[in-house]
């Protein structure tokens, strides 16, 4: 395991033990300026994060970071991108569907991507070099590297069943585009699944090969789906954008992503 693979799992399970420590107890939300939610787990998460990832000397785009310009921003050869907590109406509504996202870019591209799930204490990681991903289940937030190397299991997509496509849908953010996307491959003799999750967890059902698609037709940012994207990516699924019909790339000039589709 590298060693920046190795400091993005550790930040992770920090971070997902704070997050718990305050799911726990009264939660109190504030908005910013475009009405997304953020909580005091957002801010402690983040900053346990940055602690970590200012070991490797390499620059973080976080959600919760103030945005550097683009004009040193394009410099950078690597990045980390970082969301301390993926699914903050889900950490909301108390679900236990929320993430923390890590992922290491270079040149624009994914190499490797850490999802923890602190609510259930599942943790997911790929390495694209490596065409690896897995799962591994953790007994508490402060499992070691020894045991979470392990008990690590090897995630891969699941064989192909022509009649039945399982697409993934968002609790929080199906609409009209999604709706008819689903549809026409409904009128094509296909039997159509819908597999409903937030946050990340939707990328982490493609690589684990419990679902087929996942159409994305909402906005996300690039901390949204980088960590996911690595972590397909290492079991071959692409995620392509709807504009340019290549993989999503990263540390753009805007940090919003085009629409598209993880197959």
């Amino acid at each position: 395991m590298n060693s920046n693979l190795q400091i993005a799992i550790e930040a992770a399970l920090e971070a997902g033990e704070a997050i718990m420590k305050i799911y726990d107890s009264t939660i109190s939300v504030e908005y910013k300026e475009d009405d997304s939610p953020l909580t005091e787990a957002d801010k402690k998460a983040n900053d346990i994060i940055n602690r970590y990832l200012l070991k490797t000397n390499i620059p973080v785009i976080s959600e919760e970071n103030r945005q550097i310009d683009f004009s040193i921003r394009k410099n950078w050869n690597k990045c980390w991108i970082v969301d301390p907590l993926d699914g903050t109406k889900e950490f909301i509504k108390r679900n236990g569907e929320f993430t923390v996202n890590i992922a290491l870019v270079k040149n624009g591209i994914p190499e490797l991507g850490v999802i923890y799930v602190p609510a259930t204490k599942v943790l997911y990681f790929g390495e694209v070099k490596q065409n690896s991903s897995f799962k591994v289940e953790l007994n508490t937030h402060q499992e070691s590297l020894e045991n979470i190397f392990n008990k690590k299991i090897v995630i891969k997509a699941a064989e192909t069943n022509s009649n039945l496509i399982r697409i993934v849908g968002s609790r929080s953010h199906m609409n009209q585009k999604t709706s008819d996307f689903i549809n026409a491959l409904k009128t094509e003799d296909n039997n159509v699944e819908i597999v409903s999750k937030g946050s990340s967890l939707k990328f982490c059902l493609i690589a684990e090969g419990l679902a087929d698609i996942y159409p994305r037709f909402a906005p996300t940012m690039e901390w949204d789906t980088a960590a996911g994207q690595a972590i397909c990516n290492a079991v071959d699924f692409n995620v392509i954008s709807q504009e340019t019909n290549e993989p999503l790339l990263y540390n753009k000039e805007n940090l919003l992503n085009p629409y598209f589709i993880v197959s």
